[in-house]
């Protein structure tokens, strides 16, 4: 599972973002040479500046097993962990699975699941159409989504880093590539992460990582960054997974 904090954080100032581009125009990079100062400073804020700014819209994807993808599409308040998202399992061009999930630092939301609010409603929850469950706790293995739950949490810090620490190896400069049409500077990280960060504003566009134990990555694309109020489903929408261990193991909760 990835730690808590897995990356490396934000931007400066725009002064800052600037001078990077500056200096770039001035002799032309390549991939792997070293991290300069003012590399370090923009991605020592580059965690707290999400924290700073409250939220963004994001999508993820992580491909798994033969051809599987699972992509998610919502949005997230850095600042109290809480996030909503439909989330779609393809396999090719075939769309095996959509939900709609709601999360916090604790627990997990499913829901707009067919059939689940009928199964509910015969097991004595008449008015819930969503089952909670707690996200695993340390040393419990976890599902993937437990993953990219985790993984969007994390792209959040209360505090900036020391940009000493993101001195010499393994960080680098990567390359200079346009993430959604935003021109971005691409660092590499520890662990085979990388981070793309977008030249006009110093803000996280774009973050991967791989999943534990190797093979696919998670890649998290941010857009939109700004303060979020995202409402949880209410206690009358809710069953609790634990309470319906027979419907949550059916739906795949």
């Amino acid at each position: 599972m990835p730690d808590r904090r897995p990356l490396v954080p934000r931007a400066a100032a725009a002064g800052l973002a600037l001078a990077l581009l500056t200096g770039c125009t001035e002799e032309s990079r390549q991939a792997g040479d070293p991290v300069t100062e003012e590399d370090a400073a923009v991605l020592a804020k580059l965690l707290h500046r999400n924290h700073e700014q409250g939220g963004a819209d994001f999508v993820v994807t992580v491909p798994f097993a033969d051809d599987a993808v699972l992509t998610l599409t919502g949005e997230i308040d850095f600042r109290r962990a809480v996030g909503q998202a439909q989330a779609v399992t393809t396999v090719g061009d075939e769309e095996l699975d959509t939900r709609t999930l709601f999360f916090d630092a604790d627990e997990l939301w499913s829901g707009d699941l067919p059939g689940l609010p009928e199964a509910l409603e015969a097991a004595g929850a008449p008015s819930a159409t969503y089952l909670r469950r707690a996200l695993p706790a340390a040393g419990e293995e976890p599902e993937l989504i437990d993953v990219v739950v985790q993984v969007l949490q994390n792209l959040s810090a209360r505090t900036a880093d020391d940009p000493a620490a993101f001195l010499g190896d393994p960080y680098a400069f990567e390359a200079e590539q346009p993430v959604d049409g935003r021109p971005t500077t691409v660092y590499r990280l520890r662990e085979g992460r990388t981070v793309a960060v977008a030249d006009g504003d110093a803000t996280l566009v774009r973050y991967r990582t791989p999943l534990p134990g190797g093979g696919s990555e998670v890649t998290v694309t941010l857009a939109d960054h700004g303060t979020r109020r995202l409402a949880l489903p209410g206690e009358e929408e809710t069953a609790a997974a634990a309470e319906h261990p027979e419907i949550a193991e059916a739906f795949g909760i």
